[in-house]
C-alpha cells in the first residue's frame, strides 16, 4: 500500500481563517488578510473547530495518490461522496503481466487456507489471461476478478469532509484496510495543516464513543 499527499490548498489554515473572519466582519478580504498573524489565525481557527463552524473548512482542499490497495476498500471510500475520485479503470486496463492481490492477515495466519487462498487467485489470474487471449473484452473478463484485486485512485476531499472520513473511518471498528489508509492520510494532513486537523480522528478522543458496540479499547493510529 502506497499513499501521498499530491496536492493541498495553499496556506490552507489562513484561507480558513479569512473565511471564518469574512463572517463576522464588515472590512475587505485583502483587509483581513494583511492582519492576520500566525497568532490569530491559531487563536481563531481554535475557536471556530471547538464550535462546530466547520463550513469554512470546505475552503481548503487535498489531494492524495492511494496505491495496492483492494477493489474491496474502493466500495467503502466511494460511500463518502463529498469527495471526488479518479480510479484505475478495470474496463479499460489490460493486466497482462500480472494483477496484485490484497491477502488479509487474518488469513495469512492459517497456512491451509493462505494456500486454498493464493490456489484460487491464480486460478483466477489464468482464467482472466485466458479470456483477453480469447478476444474476451477486458471489460467483461473483468467479471471475475475478485474484490481482493488491487486498484489505484486519486481522492480530493476538503478539510470538513476529511474530518468527518477520519471519525468514521480511524475508529477502532473501521474495518482494517480503510481504518489504515485513513489513518495515513491523517499523518499527512497534520503535518501540512496541524491547526484544521489537531483534533481530528474518531468520535472518542473528543466526545466519547457513538457506536452500539463499543471497542473497550484507548484509541491508537
Amino acid at each position: 500500500m502506497k499513499i501521498k499527499l499530491l496536492k493541498f490548498t495553499k496556506d490552507s489554515e489562513k484561507m480558513c481563517a479569512i473565511a471564518a473572519r469574512l463572517c463576522y466582519s464588515s472590512i475587505d478580504v485583502d483587509e483581513i488578510s494583511e492582519k492576520f498573524t500566525e497568532e490569530k489565525i491559531k487563536e481563531l481557527l481554535v475557536k471556530v473547530i471547538s464550535s462546530g463552524h466547520h463550513s469554512v473548512l470546505e475552503h481548503a482542499s487535498f489531494t492524495f495518490v492511494i496505491e495496492g490497495v483492494s477493489r474491496a476498500l474502493l466500495a467503502q471510500f466511494t460511500r463518502h461522496r463529498i469527495a471526488s475520485f479518479s480510479v484505475q479503470s478495470q474496463r479499460y486496463v489490460k493486466f497482462k503481466d500480472g494483477i496484485e492481490f490484497i491477502i488479509p492477515d487474518t488469513i495469512k495466519k492459517d497456512e491451509i487456507l493462505l494456500k486454498k487462498y493464493n490456489n484460487f487467485l491464480r486460478n483466477t489470474e489464468a482464467l482472466y489471461k485466458e479470456f483477453l487471449g480469447a478476444g474476451i473484452p477486458a471489460e467483461d473478463a473483468r467479471y471475475i476478478l475478485p474484490n481482493a484485486s488491487t486498484t489505484k485512485i486519486i481522492i480530493t476531499m476538503n478539510a470538513r469532509e476529511l474530518r468527518h472520513f477520519f471519525s468514521l473511518r480511524c475508529c477502532n471498528r473501521a474495518q482494517w484496510e480503510i481504518r489504515d489508509i485513513a489513518c495515513r492520510m491523517l499523518n499527512l494532513v497534520r503535518k501540512e495543516a496541524p491547526l484544521l486537523f489537531s483534533n481530528a480522528g474518531p468520535d472518542c478522543i473528543r466526545e466519547g464513543c457513538h457506536e452500539t458496540f463499543f471497542c473497550g479499547k484507548p484509541w491508537t493510529k
